[in-house]
């Protein structure tokens, strides 16, 4: 199952290399103005991006420490945002899979992740391993979009991502992600969940190979309890979607 999932994985973002790295919520979201504030890296530092994607924390890390190994489990993604990032001398790429990391202990000062997470099929793996390349002391900044509370709202959240994108294997709720890294000796220094907005048609574009694909996905949605609607901020003309909006959350841990 986890050899599969990472296979769609692999395919999902193979297709799509290059839209990720010019994708609005990817290459200009908030959190990334915000990165350097809530890190405060040290130009000596030795940092790890796993799941690099489009290379965008990578590439706002990089001016600010020594060396950035950017990590991706997609060849093409990688050599795709690689030759985007060539003038970059200080970032390095690895092929890698979060969830078994080809570095040795304590190797890095500062681990990120960001809006990658929910496609990995064992999180508490990629805890795991991620506490155990930080050096004692290290930072994790951790950015992924999270469900709802509510589990209702959750289900109906992670089945349209899903639909959308078969690479996608689950959002978690904030609280689950405090009970994880807890149990892998994270202590969370600080927390902020906000609202996102995706352009409808841009964002299910991106990931469904066909009209008929997206247009289920917004049937599905449309289709929502008002609850549901409510939440997730959808809005809609003449019976399309326009845009909607998710919750993200960016915490920053220390290990402990």
């Amino acid at each position: 199952m986890n050899n599969d999932q990472k296979a769609k994985v692999i395919k999902q973002f193979s297709k799509n290399a290059d839209s990720y790295v010019t994708s609005h919520s990817h290459a200009r979201g908030n959190d990334l103005q915000h990165i350097e504030k809530w890190l405060h890296p040290d130009p000596d530092w030795k940092v790890l991006d796993i799941a690099t994607g489009g290379g965008h924390t990578a590439k706002t890390l990089a001016p600010l420490v020594n060396q950035v190994f950017a990590s991706d489990l997609t060849k093409t993604m990688l050599q795709n945002t690689a030759s985007h990032l060539r003038n970059y001398e200080n970032i390095f790429f690895i092929l890698a899979d979060a969830e078994n990391l080809p570095f040795l202990d304590e190797t890095f000062d500062a681990v990120t992740c960001r809006i990658a997470a929910h496609h990995f099929p064992n999180p508490e793996v990629f805890l795991k391993e991620t506490s155990r390349v930080l050096k004692p002391e290290g930072k994790f900044l951790l950015i992924d979009n999270v469900v709802p509370e509510e589990d209702t709202l959750a289900d109906f959240m992670n089945r349209f991502e899903k639909m959308r994108d078969e690479s996608h294997v689950s959002c978690l709720s904030p609280s689950e992600w405090n009970r994880l890294t807890s149990k892998y000796h994270f202590e969370e220094l600080k927390r902020d969940v906000h609202k996102k907005t995706y352009p409808f048609q841009t964002w299910v574009q991106r990931t469904t190979d066909s009209k008929n694909d997206w247009k289920r996905v917004e049937n599905y949605i449309l289709d929502g309890s008002n609850e549901a609607l409510s939440y997730f901020s959808v809005r809609n003309e003449d019976n399309r979607i326009v845009s909607l909006e998710v919750d993200e959350m960016m915490s920053i841990y220390e290990k402990g």
